[in-house]
C-alpha cells in the first residue's frame, strides 16, 4: 500500500466532518514531489510521481485507506464573526504516521467544491499553489513550525478569478488541521459534547503530556497559549507577514498555516501590511502578538462552559491563562533576537538594544534579512553579503555598543559567528522572486520554482553562485500586495 494510513478524526461523530471524495480535475501534470518530505511520512517518492500517484495528488484516485473528509469549523475573519465556514477547497485524505512517531494529515487543497464551498469553486489557481508550496518549505527550513508541502500538480483546467488562469492541486500535510475556529464552531451552536470530544482528541493527539489532566479545557488552553506565544515571536524575528490571522487560520498545534497573502519583509517596515484585503492594517507585522492574543480570548471564551460549572470561576481560569501570554511572547522574542544578535546570555538593557537596532533599520529602509546576516560577518570580518548589504554610517554609535555587549560574554568570535550564521538566514524566499517564479510557471516554465525550492531549502548556507536570490528588490521590482487566490 504507497500510503499507510491510519485515521483518527474520522472516528468522531459524522457532524465534525462531511465526507467528501476529491473532484477530478482533466489532465494533471506533476510539477514537484518533496522527497525528504515523502520520506519522513514514509512514502515512496518515485511512486507519488507515477502515474497513479499524480493521480492521487490531483485527486482523481482515491488511495487504499483513505477516508476523504471535508471538515467543518466557523471563525472570526477580519474581527467579523462566521458561523460556519468548513472546507471550501480541500479534502482531508486522511492521516500517517511518520518515521518520527508524529501524526500527519494529508490533505488536498484545489481539489474541488464541497458543502462548505459556498460561493468559491473549490479550485486553487497555480499561483497560490505555487507560493504555497515555497513559502512553507521555507518556513520549514528556517525551523518555524509549519504545514508542508509534499507534492504539486497543474490540473490542466481553467479557474477564474479577475482573469483566467490555469489551475493547480497542493497536496498539504500539517500535524492536523484542527483549528481555534473549529472549537469556536462547536461552541457557538452550543454543542458541549462536541466540544469535550474535540478538546480529548486534541490532547490526546498533540499534548500528551496532558491526558491525565485533572480539567483538559484548562490544560489545553495553556499548552495552545504556549506555542502560539513561541509561534508567533519565531514569525517576528523572521520578518513573516502572515497576512490573514482570522481565528480559522489558527492551529490548535501551533503551525503555520494559510500562505495567501503572506510575505516575508524585505527593507524593515514595523506597519508592514502586504494582503491586499486587510485595508486596515490589522493584521500588520508589529499587531501579530496583539491579533494571536486576540484570537486565543476567543479560544478561551469557547472553553468556558468546560472550564467550571461557575461561569465566573471559568472566566477567572481563562483570563488567568491568557494572562500568561504577554511575557510568554516577550521571553521567547527576546530569546530568538539575543541569537540573532550572537548574545547568549540575557543582559539588562539588551529590550533597548534589540529596540535601538531595529528602529535604525527602520529610519534607514534597511533589509531586514541581510542587516542580521551581515551583523554576524562582523564578528570574523566575513565579507559573503557585504556586497549585497553593508551599514550605513548611522550604525557606528550602535555598532560600538553591541561589540561592548558581546564582550561582557565569554564566547569567542569564531563561536559566535558560527552561531549567528546558524539563525540568520542568507536566503528567505523573496517577495518579487515568489512572484517571478508564478510569472513564469504561468508561462510553462518552472526552472525558477525549482531552483528556489533547492536554494530555500538550506537559507543559512550562502553561495556565491545564488546571490541574485538573495539580492533585496530594485525598487521597480518591490511587490507591494499579496493576494490569497479563493
Amino acid at each position: 500500500m504507497p500510503m499507510q494510513f491510519d485515521n483518527s478524526f474520522v472516528q468522531l461523530p459524522e457532524r465534525f466532518y462531511v465526507r467528501q471524495s476529491p473532484v477530478p480535475v482533466s489532465n494533471p501534470e506533476l510539477i514537484r514531489v518533496n522527497h525528504s518530505l515523502a520520506d519522513l511520512l514514509g512514502i515512496d517518492a518515485a511512486w507519488l510521481e507515477s502515474d497513479e500517484g499524480v493521480n492521487v495528488i490531483a485527486g482523481n484516485k482515491v488511495p487504499e485507506g483513505a477516508d476523504p473528509i471535508a471538515t467543518v469549523y466557523a471563525g472570526h475573519q477580519f474581527g467579523g464573526w462566521n458561523p460556519r465556514l468548513g472546507d471550501g477547497r480541500a479534502i482531508l485524505l486522511g492521516e500517517v504516521i511518520g518515521k518520527d512517531g508524529e501524526r500527519y494529515d494529508i490533505q488536498l487543497k484545489g481539489s474541488g467544491l464541497t458543502p462548505f464551498s459556498r460561493s468559491g469553486d473549490g479550485r486553487a489557481p497555480l499561483g497560490p499553489v505555487l507560493r504555497e508550496y515555497l513559502v512553507s518549505e521555507a518556513m520549514a527550513a528556517l525551523g518555524i513550525p509549519t504545514s508542508r508541502s509534499l507534492a504539486a500538480v497543474t490540473s490542466g483546467e481553467a479557474v477564474y478569478r479577475e482573469q483566467k488562469l490555469a489551475g493547480g492541486v497542493l497536496v498539504r500535510v500539517a500535524k492536523s488541521h484542527i483549528r481555534i475556529g473549529t472549537l469556536q464552531y462547536f461552541a457557538s451552536v452550543g454543542d458541549i459534547e462536541g466540544l469535550k470530544l474535540l478538546v480529548e482528541h486534541v490532547i490526546a493527539r498533540h499534548y500528551t503530556s496532558e491526558s491525565n489532566a485533572e480539567n483538559p479545557a484548562l490544560a489545553l488552553l495553556r499548552q495552545v497559549v504556549h506555542r502560539q506565544a513561541a509561534l508567533v515571536a519565531r514569525w517576528q524575528a523572521a520578518g513573516f507577514i502572515h497576512g490573514v490571522m482570522n481565528t480559522d487560520n489558527m492551529l490548535l498545534s501551533g503551525e503555520t498555516i494559510d500562505f495567501g497573502p503572506c510575505a516575508f519583509m524585505d527593507a524593515y517596515d514595523s506597519a508592514a501590511v502586504y494582503s491586499s484585503i486587510d485595508h486596515g492594517g490589522r493584521y500588520a507585522y508589529r499587531n501579530q502578538p496583539a491579533i494571536a492574543h486576540w484570537n486565543l480570548a476567543c479560544l478561551a471564551q469557547t472553553l468556558v462552559p468546560l472550564l467550571a460549572d461557575d461561569e465566573d470561576s471559568a472566566t477567572a481560569m481563562a483570563q488567568d491563562a491568557l494572562g500568561e501570554f504577554p511575557d510568554l511572547f516577550l521571553e521567547a522574542y527576546f530569546d530568538a533576537l539575543r541569537a540573532k544578535l550572537g548574545l547568549t546570555t540575557a543582559g539588562e538593557d539588551d529590550a533597548t538594544l534589540v529596540q535601538d537596532f531595529l528602529d535604525l533599520l527602520e529610519s534607514n529602509r534597511c533589509d531586514f534579512t541581510l542587516a542580521f546576516r551581515r551583523l554576524g560577518e562582523l564578528t570574523v570580518g566575513a565579507s559573503e553579503v557585504e556586497k549585497l548589504f553593508d551599514f550605513p554610517e548611522s550604525f557606528a554609535p550602535w555598532l560600538q555598543r553591541w561589540r561592548a555587549r558581546c564582550a561582557q560574554e565569554s564566547l569567542g568570535d569564531a563561536q559566535r559567528h558560527s552561531c549567528m550564521i546558524s539563525v540568520n538566514p542568507a536566503f528567505i524566499p523573496r517577495n518579487h522572486l515568489v512572484e517571478d517564479a508564478i510569472a513564469q510557471a504561468y508561462a510553462g516554465d518552472f526552472a525558477l520554482f525549482h531552483r528556489l525550492n533547492e536554494r530555500l531549502s538550506n537559507p543559512f548556507a550562502f553561495e556565491p553562485a545564488d546571490a541574485v536570490l538573495a539580492t533585496p528588490p530594485r525598487p521597480d521590482q518591490v511587490v507591494q500586495q499579496t493576494f490569497c487566490g479563493t
